[in-house]
């Protein structure tokens, strides 16, 4: 448990705004909020719950008015918190925020560490941890599908699916202890092909959970995509031409591009990171080495890479010596320059490129760009159709890697007639794997770690 004090802290970000909201929770919440709101028109009988009450808030001792605000009651358990809570909204100028909650730690409030607003809603059970972690990602969301997918998660949408998956190995889990709690009924397991073959069909439901955490960790991410190519081939204007906007200084003097340049693009509700790189090339300027060195980091670091090449131009050294880096890497080829007379061997570029996808665009006019979106989504993406839940979270990931891992275990102690005890060990440690992800088993180092990455007020 936790320390049934009263937190409070400012709930909106930083910097002037409309409205500034400080939050206060716990037992002396509204002792608190009394002792500096005034009700306008003197009214200072029992607040009611759910309501803003417009009022001002005054300095105790010398009556001094603040700020002219809404305040908010919800008495527990029908809070986020489950605690009793109070929220003040006054103006949202620093200071003026910065003000009321001084005047709510003055009068007995401890000042709210990271994340422990939510951390109070998941000890209280209002939220179960996979929900917890979904809120950091809903603040964090960068794109309408990201939000979406988050807000499936607050709302229960992967806890339902591990729940069900728990059931299912509950109810075979009781079938293996009835046959060691009952030894002299001769209980044989209930056939152990047909308890193999349940633990085969979940072991199945979680690979394709599993498997969908590259699909959602894009989502709550991004994608890292690296525009690389020899320079002039039109790097920085496909950058700008795909961000619809003069972004990046475009010249014909070779080298211009030296640093790398990094912007973000959304693509269908994918938020990705496009890296407009150095011209690679061999270069007697140091600090154009440097600039190609950086490229080709960020060419190891990308998780696909667009090859720009000139179809103007037939095929150089230098894009030859690209085609070759890329080699293994996810990604495609962009042809630009395609409103220009096509000199490169498109053959020989396919050839090079060890089956990559190769696309021809005109940065200038536009022309096959909408293509190339659609492109490189499906190949960020990887798969074909939606999977009905996803997991996003690292933490998730491992917890159900090792439940697929105990399951199989316990498969092959079925098959092989090992006792039934040693069965049980392994569904025991399948189940709490299952249980890791949504908080029913966790420790505090483990919540110290989630919560601790939300901002302060939340």
């Amino acid at each position: 448990m936790y320390k049934e004090d009263t937190i409070a802290a400012i709930a909106t970000p930083v910097g002037e705004g409309g409205v500034g909201i400080v939050r206060v929770s716990g037992p002396e919440a509204e002792r608190i909020a009394k002792g500096i709101f005034a009700r306008s028109g003197g009214r200072n009988g029992r607040l009611r719950s759910h309501t803003l009450h417009y009022g001002a808030i005054r300095e105790p001792r010398s009556g001094e008015i603040v700020d002219e605000v809404l305040l908010a009651v919800m008495r527990k358990p029908r809070s986020y918190t489950g605690e009793d809570v109070v929220e003040v909204h006054c103006h949202g100028g620093p200071f003026v925020v910065r003000r009321v909650l001084e005047l709510v730690l003055s009068c007995g409030a401890r000042h709210a560490e990271p994340g422990e607003f939510t951390k109070r809603a998941f000890l209280n059970g209002r939220l179960d941890l996979a929900q917890a972690e979904a809120v950091l990602d809903l603040i964090r969301a960068r794109t309408d599908k990201g939000m979406r997918l988050a807000l499936d998660q607050v709302e229960g949408g992967l806890s339902r699916w591990v729940g069900e998956l728990r059931e299912e190995l509950l109810d075979i889990l009781v079938q293996i202890e009835a046959a060691i709690d009952f030894p002299e009924e001769e209980i044989e397991l209930l056939a152990r092909e047909q308890l193999a073959n349940k633990i085969g069909s979940l072991r199945e439901k979680l690979a394709g959970l599993i498997a969908s955490y590259e699909w959602g960790r894009l989502f709550r991410e991004g994608a890292r995509v690296c525009i690389g190519g020899r320079p002039n081939v039109g790097k920085s204007s496909l950058l700008n031409a795909l961000l619809g906007e003069e972004r990046v200084i475009v010249t014909p003097e070779p080298g211009t591009t030296r640093d790398v340049i990094e912007e973000s693009i959304n693509l269908g509700g994918l938020p990705v990171v496009l890296w407009d790189t150095a011209g690679i090339r061999e270069s007697s300027d140091q600090v154009e080495r440097i600039g190609v060195d950086f490229a080709l980091r960020r060419v190891e670091a990308a998780e696909a890479v667009m090859v720009v090449l000139d179809g103007s131009f037939s095929l150089t050294s230098e894009d030859r010596f690209i085609m070759g880096v890329v080699k293994g890497k996810k990604g495609l080829a962009v042809v630009n320059k395609s409103d220009l007379p096509q000199c490169l061997d498109l053959q020989e570029a396919r050839s090079l490129l060890d089956g990559k996808t190769v696309l021809s665009v005109s940065a200038k006019s536009g022309q096959g760009l909408d293509k190339l979106r659609h492109h490189l989504r499906a190949l960020l993406l990887g798969v074909q159709q939606e999977p009905a839940v996803a997991i996003t979270n690292v933490r998730h990931k491992a917890a159900l890697e090792r439940t697929e891992k105990s399951l199989g275990e316990a498969a092959e102690a079925l098959t092989r007639r090992l006792p039934a005890e040693i069965v049980a060990v392994d569904l025991q440690e399948a189940r709490e794997g299952l249980e890791e992800v949504v908080g029913m088993v966790t420790n505090e180092d483990i919540l110290e770690r989630i919560f601790s990455q939300f901002c302060i007020g939340k």
